[in-house]
């Protein structure tokens, strides 16, 4: 599918300046977003492998919408299958999460063992001498299907394109430092949440990219001065342009002219802290960055905020509704002080977080404002028209754009 062959899906010839209204809701779209990218040449997000510790614990999860398993085989390697029995296509493991010594479909039976052979048919020689599977009907003819699976940092990611690139490659020399330089110590999940969002995948994926809107859109980080475009920060990506890393230094935040001038609305509110422990912080890394938001094509983030650790995973289910989910992380080194400082900070995200709970509403804003709209497109100018590192200004769209030129190269657009 390409714009030149099908005007239907032709896209603007500004680059990647402009995006049709239509990219957000089209059905077809839709469809070929999920062999394309999701089934395609990049990595996914699986999960974590101290969801699995031992050989037989699995997990499940979405590639697109493509249900997954994600479970430690016998050898403690890890293994993903797409959550599809070869019979009927029957979903086979229905929980978040579990131990099994083998993978049995709940609807006929089929038995798999942990590396996702066929083991065993039940009634496969019929009863008492009648019916059954024919007589060449082969086990080793009908496994599920693998994913390639890569890790890193106890991350685990798979990829459906079995040529596909070293996922250090894939991520890039600077994008594998910061999660070295993240998830540096062994970590432990303090909570976690998910959240419906009624808009596309993608425009989830442009406000995660989208690095000057938390200085107008959260009212909350302004005004505490939690993440300001004045602080020292800026915008950094991989070679390819494919993933991106913002960061901030909050402690090196001046009183700014330019705050003054935009007249934010988070200066007239009259906010105040009954409990200022809410935003109680430590610097944690050498580095000095207190915010980093750290995003993998198609739609990961790694997000340091002050000292909470999440990990966002969003997971496409209609052209028009996506799950955010959410994993906050702690580390095994952390004494009680540490995990509660963590703990009162993650009040500031998730769904009704004070300050993620306005990326939750702002993707529905724009999918209503854009319904049936085929003609109009978004303009992506802030910072220019490239797509390049931002090394010292966050006042930049460069990321978003990078986004769009990554995902027009995918889908032939």
């Amino acid at each position: 599918m390409t714009g030149g062959t099908n005007s239907k899906h032709a896209w603007p010839d500004d680059g990647v300046t402009r995006v049709p209204y239509f990219v957000y809701e089209d059905a077809d779209l839709y469809r070929v977003e999920q062999e394309q990218i999701f089934r395609g040449p990049v990595w996914n997000y699986l999960g974590l492998e101290i969801e699995i510790p031992s050989p037989g614990d699995y997990i499940t999860n979405y590639v697109g919408d493509t249900p997954v398993i994600v479970l430690r085989a016998e050898n403690g390697e890890i293994n993903a299958f797409v959550n599809r029995c070869s019979h009927k296509g029957s979903m086979i493991c229905y929980q978040p999460s579990g131990h099994v010594s083998n993978l049995v479909c709940p609807y006929h039976n089929w038995v798999y063992d942990l590396d996702g052979r066929l083991k065993s048919v039940a009634f496969r020689n019929g009863v008492r001498g009648q019916g059954g599977m024919p007589p060449d009907f082969d086990l080793s003819e009908h496994p599920l299907i693998r994913l390639r699976v890569a890790t890193i940092r106890g991350m685990i990611f798979g990829s459906f394109a079995q040529s596909m690139m070293p996922l250090e490659a894939f991520l890039g020399s600077r994008l594998v430092a910061h999660i070295e330089r993240t998830l540096d110590r062994p970590s432990r999940i303090l909570g976690r949440c998910s959240q419906m969002m009624r808009c596309n995948w993608k425009l989830y994926a442009e406000n995660s990219r989208d690095t000057y809107h938390p200085s107008l859109l959260h009212s909350f980080a302004t005004m505490f001065k939690l993440n300001r475009l004045s602080a020292e920060g800026g915008v950094e990506m991989d070679d390819a342009g494919w993933h991106h890393l913002v960061f901030a230094r909050r402690h090196t935040d001046q009183v700014s002219v330019d705050y003054d001038a935009a007249a934010l609305r988070a200066d007239d509110s009259g906010y105040a802290l009954a409990d200022p422990r809410l935003i109680e912080d430590w610097v944690e890394w050498d580095d000095g960055i207190t915010n980093s938001i750290m995003t993998l094509f198609p739609c990961l983030n790694l997000q340091q905020s002050l000292n909470t650790v999440a990990i966002r995973q969003m997971v496409p289910r209609t052209p028009l509704e996506s799950e955010l989910f959410w994993t906050f992380l702690g580390f095994a080194d952390d004494d009680e002080r540490k995990t509660r400082i963590r703990l009162r900070q993650s009040n500031l995200f998730g769904p009704a977080g004070f300050i993620s709970l306005e990326d939750g509403a702002i993707g529905e804003f724009v999918q209503k404002a854009i319904r049936g709209e085929r003609e109009q497109t978004t303009l992506i100018e802030m910072g220019g028209r490239d797509v390049g590192p931002s090394p010292k200004t966050r006042a930049t769209e460069t990321s978003v754009r990078g986004f769009w030129r990554t995902y027009r190269r995918l889908m032939g657009l």
